[in-house]
């Protein structure tokens, strides 16, 4: 690709950015307001507590996952724009599926801190345009839950993007990761909210993984 093709690209990856970024930003506060407003003093809040309609003006946009293993997490519950950003239906599939496979280990260490320190989790994101389909640009904000058995194996988030999908499947290069660490006090035996609760599951603690990873940058609050 000639440098002036790389260069427009870059323009209009830029423009997007701009354009749609406040939307983008006040949709993102309003999502991190309602997990916020779900924790119970400083304790990551239960899945069982999270409320659809906390969230219904991102409902589309939204996702849980579920911790499968050290840095790898697969999608339960998924809005309709993760599916039609993929051009399928992702329940089910790995998290990571939205993300190049060149930034996916990015995404993997990001997620060992969110589940393990625990931490909120942001990533800033990019897709380059192609035949029939324009440059996008995203952000997933991705959020600590705690399960019905109290261990913080799940995850609440959202992926927002500005620009049309065109052909899909579409995967983002992550531009910056952003890893802020939370200040929690454990909880005292969860009861789940009747109705909401999820099937149990055995969980098996992770090994300790090293926190401090040269390309995560650390938001100390």
């Amino acid at each position: 690709m000639a440098d002036h093709q790389i260069e427009g690209e870059t323009e209009k990856i830029v423009g997007l950015r701009t354009q749609g970024g406040r939307r983008r930003e006040g949709d993102l506060m309003a999502f991190r307001a309602y997990w916020h407003s779900m924790r119970r003093g400083a304790d990551v809040p239960l899945r069982s507590e999270i409320d659809p309609r906390g969230i219904e003006g991102l409902l589309s946009q939204a996702f849980i996952a579920e911790k499968i293993a050290p840095g790898l997490a697969r999608l339960r519950i998924a809005g309709l724009h993760l599916s039609d950003l993929m051009g399928m239906e992702v329940r089910g599939m790995p998290l990571s599926s939205l993300v190049d496979i060149a930034d996916r280990p990015r995404l993997s260490d990001a997620l060992v801190e969110l589940f393990e320190r625990p931490a909120a989790v942001r990533l800033d994101l990019a897709s380059a345009g192609g035949i029939r389909r324009a440059p996008m640009t995203g952000t997933m904000l991705i959020l600590p839950l705690r399960s019905d058995l109290g261990d913080i194996s799940r995850a609440l988030g959202c992926l927002v993007t500005t620009g049309s999908i065109g052909t899909t499947p579409r995967r983002f290069r992550i531009t910056e990761c952003e890893v802020t660490p939370l200040d929690i006090t454990a909880p005292a035996d969860p009861v789940p909210a009747p109705g909401l609760a999820e099937a149990p599951a055995t969980f098996t603690p992770a090994p300790e993984f090293a926190s401090e990873r040269p390309y995560l940058r650390l938001v100390r609050t």
